[in-house]
């Protein structure tokens, strides 16, 4: 499965793995939906500096059964956006706890830690889920400070976020607008 073109790019871009085999996404799903959920293999998996271990890592952990101490042990070691962004979707978003993980996430300093939160409220407001009063006020401040930020990878997440957070209805959708307005960006 090695692509040592894909590899060599990943390196050359910064992607620092101890060994990165440039497999593809699509060839890591399908070797995923082979193994299918195995908490013991995950754990394993997280443990090596691999890209590939530590894509599929994620994919075959069964989101059900993961406690909360393995999640932040992953977080703290999660060291790409590539990573981040690819944990966020495959399993993150799909945790009994994902709401409280991601607002946690947001309020961090770190800015992988950022990324998965404003990633992971991005798919779960998609899934129609709706925060509390508490919920929207951390939510909107911490993406009025992110949206004033200088990371690009965190502003697109952020601002993929309160997409869906103002399809939510129009309560969301104004609560985004005022929110928006006061730091003139405009997103609709």
């Amino acid at each position: 499965m090695m692509n040592g073109v894909a590899a060599q790019s990943m390196r050359e871009k910064g992607l620092d793995y101890f060994i990165n085999w440039g497999v593809s996404l699509p060839m890591l799903k399908e070797k995923a939906f082979l193994i299918g959920k195995d908490y013991d293999l995950s754990v394993a998996l997280w443990k090596e500096n691999v890209r590939e271990c530590k894509i599929l890592a994620p994919m075959i952990m069964p989101p059900d059964v993961v406690p909360p101490e393995v999640i932040d042990i992953w977080m703290e070691q999660t060291e790409s956006v590539e990573i981040a962004e690819l944990a966020s979707f495959n399993l993150y978003q799909h945790l009994p706890y994902a709401a409280e993980k991601a607002y946690k996430w947001i309020a961090s300093e770190k800015v992988l830690y950022q990324l998965c939160g404003f990633n992971v409220l991005s798919r779960l407001f998609m899934k129609g889920q709706e925060p509390n009063e508490r919920g929207i006020n951390e939510y909107i401040d911490q993406l009025i400070c992110v949206l004033q930020s200088e990371n690009y990878s965190v502003k697109k997440a952020a601002l993929s976020s309160v997409l869906h957070f103002s399809n939510l209805g129009i309560v969301y959708k104004r609560v985004a607008e005022n929110a928006l307005k006061s730091i003139n960006v405009e997103l609709f």
